[in-house]
């Protein structure tokens, strides 16, 4: 794929940025259409199903590794050069941020990345909850929130500089990435024809896993090209929510990958859900429901900046290329959004159950 002329004719910056608008209109279409959330899945999953939020999650968990990991074996892109790989880990940041993190996404009713496509189908809920997920996110960045965030993530790092190869690690050949993704999307297939999912739903949630594809090939074939360092990423949404915030508010800020990438999958989601009729506005539903938002809101800020990304970040883009922490901070966040689940939803679900 030759890029050159592209770059050449609009500046590397607007083409960084034009890469991230081209993932971000394929992720908020898939994931609008797919109703993807990690929440939904884990919930799904607290409560002893293995129904279609479950299914839905594992294809695009599964398909962003065959994406991946194909496009890595094609040399479309090289793992070992993404900005999560190439940087040290924190194994702590993972543990305590992936937990704060899940905590947050179920009290919130969505990850980061789920709030973003609500807001655009008319949810006011989720941009509430989105703008203070933002203005967190940076206040854990630069903000008032950071040395708590640094020293957290400084108890336990990752050796040698640099994030873990899970594959590298274990010694397992090239190929061995495909074949779990392969095998994984064989099982969430098995449990979508049990649950009788339609086609289009599984098409357009391994849609979702090709977003995280498109996304590192793009940066990737960028960073060749470029005179300046490029950042190799995809889909994530906590550092990029902050960035974005501060590209409207600082004159001084410029394009980048992050800042096209937010707006895309607003724009995806609005008009996926324009063509199917789902614009709706919808408001909290009692002061309640709005405070428990908020608070969530707030814990996956600052949880997703601790971790290194949220549950699309982590959960989805950084395990495609296998990367240790994320594997970490995805677990987390899993037990982190199932404890909630069993404390809170759980015994109000049944005390509601048992007055009506």
């Amino acid at each position: 794929m030759d890029i050159v002329p592209l770059v050449d004719r609009i500046g590397e910056h607007p083409t960084s940025a034009l890469f991230g608008l081209l993932t971000g209109i394929i992720f908020g279409v898939a994931a609008q259409r797919s109703a993807f959330c990690l929440r939904a899945a884990t919930v799904e999953f607290a409560r002893g199903r293995m129904g279609a939020r479950v299914s839905v999650w594992l294809l695009t968990f599964s398909t962003a590794a065959v994406w991946v990991q194909g496009a890595q074996l094609l040399g479309l892109m090289d793992s070992s050069e993404a900005r999560i790989m190439a940087v040290p880990g924190t194994w702590s940041g993972a543990i305590i941020g992936g937990l704060l993190f899940g905590v947050g996404m179920v009290l919130a009713r969505g990850c980061s990345g789920r709030l973003l496509v609500l807001a655009a189908t008319g949810n006011l809920r989720s941009v509430v909850s989105g703008l203070i997920f933002a203005v967190v996110a940076q206040m854990s960045l630069h903000g008032w929130m950071a040395p708590l965030r640094d020293w957290l993530a400084r108890l336990w790092v990752t050796e040698g500089g640099r994030n873990v190869n899970l594959l590298e690690t274990l010694n397992l050949p090239a190929q061995s990435g495909l074949v779990f993704g392969l095998a994984v999307a064989g099982f969430a297939l098995y449990i979508s024809l049990r649950n009788r999912i339609g086609a289009r739903t599984l098409i357009f949630a391994s849609g979702v896993g090709f977003a995280v594809a498109v996304g590192w090939v793009l940066t990737y074939s960028l960073s060749l090209v470029s005179f300046e360092p490029v950042t190799v990423t995809s889909a994530t949404f906590t550092g990029p929510s902050a960035n974005t915030l501060m590209f409207f508010l600082d004159r001084q800020a410029v394009l980048e990958f992050d800042v096209g990438l937010v707006p895309g999958v607003f724009i995806g989601a609005f008009l996926s859900a324009a063509l199917v009729g789902e614009l709706k506005f919808q408001g909290f539903d009692g002061e309640s429901n709005m405070r428990r938002s908020m608070f969530g809101a707030v814990l996956m800020g600052f949880g997703g900046m601790l971790a290194g990304g949220c549950a699309i970040g982590n959960g989805v883009t950084g395990t495609s290329i296998f990367t240790g922490t994320s594997w970490v901070a995805l677990f987390c966040m899993w037990i982190g959004a199932m404890l909630t689940d069993f404390i809170v939803d759980q015994p109000a679900l049944r005390r509601a159950t048992a007055n009506a």
